[in-house]
């Protein structure tokens, strides 16, 4: 039995946030659709909490860099504040198009200079206080005012002139110039009334007090670094309260360990499972196995030489890497086919540009004389004609005369990292050019520092794209070697600067996407990302557990790290589907899977200030 969700109704309008307007949504989304299990009638009593209500427990790799919205980057800490916050608009489950959320609906002057936004009638905070336009009103002007602030989302106010609330139900804001990402405001608007009596910025984790006051459709009720992070649902959520009675994310450092608790019903739902834990779980009972196309890119990113916004540099990347025949040289001795069957083993698309093809409006791949080939004799021969020659002992020498060796920063939870690190050491040492794999739990201090030469990269890219292409701009370098910033590796390039603010500005969906490719395009031709694979998303769920789901989009979707909160608030108790068909939903379709178990704790460590969500399988978005 399929059980589905039926679609409410919903206002014109609102992405899953991390900017820009959803103006150009993916239009080539894959199209195979998920089965779905039939639900048992089986209690689950791993998933059941001690007062005798279901529990979902989700297993997480990655940790938390901050419960503050101002300063969380990586994607499990986003995801959490998607089901704890209301943003201005929210992404249709189905297509991804703009629905509303706390905004319910939104015009522009003929300008587009002034926007306004009337908030949701009746909104409430958990905390029973009402939610009005002067919380918005508060949020967007607080990152107008204190860098702080603006460390997570700053990109989406930095073009605000004026943010005003004339009435509780009124949110206006007036742009310097127009702005393309004014229905994709991808910001966790937060409670004035609790936030005003917050001092430094920079420094407040809001892990202290539970439970944490918001209006999604979940409340965070308790939090342990690198252990867990539980919820409870909120009642009095417009869209209506989830089903179950705990959403607990259970942190685990080992993949094989978070797959052994599904196993035995420890937990309900594990996401980024490798090729060869994904094949052990299809032949499990009650354990259903989802492979859809993904979000996110799998990248080498090289160290262009960390900088700050003051003009002083800082970190020690290898000087070699500024020159782009040793880039090239590199690059060229990626054979991304045999990573994508090697490595992902098939669950995965051969890398090239920037935005995953699931984007189609935005996916752009190189062709031609632009296209780096895996080559290993054009390497070598790029190597050779920059002067980059060997010496007896078949070891590429470096312009100081030293043998070139480069470190790769390697995320120690995530086996492909380690899996493409042998390969990379295997094809650059047939270069002369000596590899080492620095693995660790947590590698934003140095990354943060510029203290690598590459490392393993990866973002979650939503609908609108504006987001993780800002990351790449000049404004998002830290202010000082002392400061952190936006930046994802300190890349910093004129030409696509120029690009991304013509793109910022442009209301045309199709002149829009064409800046957006030859965005990508610039940033393939500077050699400092390389994209090697587009990983599916392949995760597994406990049928016995959880009755239905809805998955994002809707046919081939993905449930981890959705656009919006719809997995986790649409899930439906196995031991309630029986019977019970007034689930009220998105509109999309759900899909059979189980629940199950104890403690859903999720991504701990709460490495202060802001780390990027980039880190692991699970970088956001």
């Amino acid at each position: 039995m399929v059980t589905k969700v039926p679609s409410s109704p919903l206002p014109r309008r609102s992405r899953r946030p991390r900017r820009t307007a959803r103006l150009l949504l993916a239009a080539g989304l894959a199209t195979a659709s998920l089965a779905a299990l039939p639900a048992t009638t089986a209690t689950a009593t791993a998933g059941d909490d001690k007062s005798g209500g279901t529990t979902l427990t989700v297993a997480v790799s990655q940790s938390i860099d901050s419960l503050s919205p101002f300063l969380a980057q990586k994607l499990t800490s986003t995801s959490i504040h998607r089901l704890a916050y209301e943003y201005l608009t929210n992404y249709d489950a189905k297509d991804a198009r703009t629905v509303p959320a706390f905004a319910t609906e939104w015009s522009s002057s003929a300008d587009k200079l002034t926007w306004t936004y009337k908030i949701r009638e009746g909104s409430t905070w958990s905390d029973g206080k009402p939610a009005t336009a002067e919380d918005a009103a508060w949020t967007f002007g607080k990152m107008m005012t204190d860098p702080n602030a603006a460390t997570a989302n700053g990109s989406f106010t930095a073009n605000f002139a004026e943010v005003t609330a004339p009435d509780a139900k009124t949110l206006v804001i007036r742009l310097k110039k127009p702005q393309a990402t004014m229905t994709a405001l991808d910001v966790p608007i937060v409670p004035k009334h609790v936030w005003e009596k917050v001092g430094d910025f920079s420094k407040f984790n809001n892990d202290q007090q539970f439970p944490i006051v918001g209006n999604g459709p979940f409340v965070i009720t308790d939090f342990k670094v690198d252990q867990y992070i539980k919820l409870k649902p909120n009642k009095t959520f417009w869209r209506g309260a989830p089903k179950f009675d705990e959403l607990v994310f259970k942190y685990y450092k080992d993949g094989d360990a978070a797959v052994a608790a599904l196993q035995k019903g420890e937990v309900s739902f594990v996401p980024n499972l490798t090729p060869a834990q994904a094949a052990a779980l299809k032949t499990q009972k009650d354990i259903r196995v989802n492979d859809a196309p993904g979000r996110r890119f799998y990248a080498l990113a090289t160290n262009p030489g960390a900088r700050a916004k003051d003009g002083k540099t800082f970190g020690n990347g290898h000087p070699a890497l500024l020159d782009p025949a040793v880039r090239k040289a590199l690059f060229l001795s990626v054979d991304r086919a045999t990573l994508v069957d090697k490595v992902f083993q098939g669950h995965a698309v051969e890398g090239e540009g920037y935005i995953p093809p699931r984007f189609g409006s935005y996916f752009w791949k190189p062709e031609g004389t632009q296209k780096r080939s895996y080559d290993p004799a054009a390497a070598a021969k790029a190597l050779d004609d920059a002067g980059y020659r060997k010496n007896g002992d078949g070891k590429r020498l470096g312009k100081d005369g030293r043998p070139l060796a480069f470190r790769i920063l390697c995320h120690a939870t995530d086996p492909n990292d380690k899996a493409v690190a042998k390969y990379l050491q295997e094809w650059w040492g047939a270069l002369g050019i000596g590899l080492t794999v620095e693995c660790l739990d947590s590698v934003s201090d140095p990354w943060v520092k510029g203290d690598y030469d590459l490392a393993f990269d990866g973002w979650s890219v939503n609908p609108d794209p504006d987001y993780v292409l800002s990351i790449h701009t000049c404004g998002t370098l830290p202010a000082t070697p002392k400061d952190t910033g936006a930046t994802d590796n300190f890349i910093c390039d004129k030409e696509f600067d120029t690009l991304y603010a013509r793109q910022a500005v442009e209301y045309d969906t199709a002149k829009r996407a064409d800046l957006v490719k030859r965005m990508q395009s610039r940033l393939y031709d500077t050699g400092y990302m390389n994209i090697m694979a587009y990983p599916n998303a392949l995760e597994a769920y406990r049928t016995d557990q959880i009755a239905s789901i809805t998955t994002m989009p809707e046919a081939a979707g993905n449930l981890w790290g959705q656009d919006g909160y719809w997995s986790w608030w649409s899930a439906v108790p196995a031991a309630s589907a029986s019977g019970s068909g007034d689930d009220s939903g998105s509109s999309s379709t759900g899909i059979a899977i189980g629940i199950g178990a104890a403690v859903i704790v999720v991504a701990g460590g709460l490495l202060l200030l802001r780390t990027r969500r980039r880190a692991t399988a699970d970088d956001r978005e």
